[in-house]
């Protein structure tokens, strides 16, 4: 009897050897189809991103702004002839005053109205030229006004013939129009660029039954000012433009 029950046991535990190496086989079957499984999905992930990468859409977004400039540069020279250079010099002087004075008459500061030291030509001395004049010296000056008061200047340049009323000769430079803010206005005008260029791309993307993804590459946009139009050089013309590529996915 004790015999049997020997038997027994190394029955039993050759049957749970079984069992057991049953289970490990199971477990790493059940392994091998998890990580199969997993590759699978990889390969497919990879396939996928492999023929998406290259769907992509450029498109370009634009902002556009028309303002007031805000700065001007106007320059008003002047100038006497004649052959007694401390007299010119005294002439000069009073027609620069006087057109200080009418500047001033007009709305601009004396901080904003700077005068040049008066420079002489002697046309005497020239190895070139007319010598036949019947005057030796040129004494010109500049007057400079650089002011943001544009709409005085504007009014100023059409009442210009009270000076010649004066005896006041004025030889004048074209006023420099500037739109000094523009800094300020780089964020608004960058956003509305980049919200028209999605426009764009997401109704490219709807027209080839795509999605539309992330952004790939973004210009930082190209910033322009320009005269509105020849006539009026104080009505600016503001222009951003930036360049987005999107991928695109199914």
């Amino acid at each position: 009897m004790a015999c049997n029950s020997g038997k027994t046991s190394i029955f039993a535990r050759s049957n749970q050897n079984e069992q057991f190496m049953k289970e490990n086989r199971m477990i790493a079957s059940a392994l091998i189809a998890v990580g199969i499984f997993c590759l699978g999905w990889f390969i497919k992930a990879g396939i996928d991103n492999f023929a998406n990468k290259d769907r992509c859409v450029t498109v370009k977004g634009l902002a556009e702004r028309e303002v007031p400039a805000d700065k001007v540069t106007w320059s008003i020279g002047t100038k006497v002839t004649g052959n007694d250079l401390p007299s010119l010099y005294e002439s000069i002087n009073a027609q620069t005053e006087k057109i200080k004075k009418f500047l001033m008459q007009n709305g601009l500061e004396g901080k904003e109205i700077t005068v040049n030291p008066p420079s002489v030509s002697d046309l005497e001395a020239r190895e070139w030229g007319d010598n036949t004049k019947n005057f030796r010296y040129i004494v010109n000056t500049t007057i400079t006004v650089a002011t943001n008061k544009v709409a005085d200047v504007n009014k100023t340049i059409f009442k210009q013939a009270e000076l010649l009323k004066q005896g006041v000769a004025i030889e004048n430079s074209d006023p420099q129009y500037e739109y000094a803010s523009f800094q300020q206005m780089k964020p608004e005008m960058m956003e509305e660029a980049i919200k028209n260029a999605q426009k764009t791309a997401e109704q490219f993307a709807e027209a080839s039954n795509s999605d539309l993804g992330q952004i790939q590459t973004a210009g930082q946009g190209q910033f322009e000012i320009e005269d509105r139009d020849q006539n009026t050089p104080y009505i600016k013309k503001l222009r951003v433009v930036t360049t987005i590529t999107y991928s695109l996915k199914d």
